[in-house]
């Protein structure tokens, strides 16, 4: 499925989207905590790529880290705007990010790289890495399995990366892997996290 297939069905479903997801206390600590540590040992703005309704965005920035949300859905965009006015959001999407080369002191890509088809993530990861000066950091969130298969997500098909495999198209693409964790909570897909540091 094409990416503007993705923003079209996911702009079908952003109230229903917003309503479950779009504020962070919906989110698990161990993940607020994660984010928000990783994003405090970086030096520079960070760039929340696929932030869609902008809640991390705005978490970010409500905790002192000057931080931009990046998004190609426009029903999401304008709730973000509207709901989050203390923070900056624009329009974009991977795999042509339309900013400066090594711009960004880090990327979080919370579950924004799931759709990508195996053919198409290696160039939405480069493109991350044209970003994200050396030195930078990555913070990937996924949906993790033994093998890299499409599942049917609840908005539009998503792909299960093993963290091996997602690990080694992250080398190819100029960073190095400095810690992955996966869990299982209960009722919800196997997940994991990947942070990277761009070499």
């Amino acid at each position: 499925m094409t990416t503007p297939e993705v923003a079209v069905a996911y702009g079908a479903r952003s109230a229903e989207y917003i309503d479950l997801f779009g504020r962070v206390d919906a989110a698990p600590a161990a993940d607020r905590r994660l984010i928000l540590e990783w994003a405090r040992g970086l030096n520079g703005p960070v760039l929340d790529v696929g932030c869609g309704p902008g809640h991390w965005t705005d978490y970010l920035v409500r905790h002192g880290v000057p931080a931009e949300g990046i998004e190609m859905v426009p029903e999401f965009l304008e709730h973000a705007r509207t709901s989050f006015p203390d923070a900056s959001f624009r329009a974009g999407r991977l795999p042509d990010l339309d900013l400066p080369d090594a711009s960004a002191a880090g990327i979080l890509s919370w579950y924004s790289l799931i759709h990508l088809a195996p053919d198409e993530l290696p160039a939405a990861l480069a493109e991350l890495a044209r970003v994200i000066r050396p030195g930078g950091g990555l913070l990937v969130g996924f949906f993790t399995g033994e093998r890299v298969e499409a599942f049917p997500h609840a908005v539009v098909t998503a792909y299960y990366w093993p963290v091996d495999e997602l690990s080694r198209l992250l080398a190819a693409a100029g960073f190095r892997v400095r810690a992955t964790a996966s869990r299982a909570d209960p009722g919800v897909r196997l997940q994991a996290t990947i942070v990277a540091e761009r070499v």
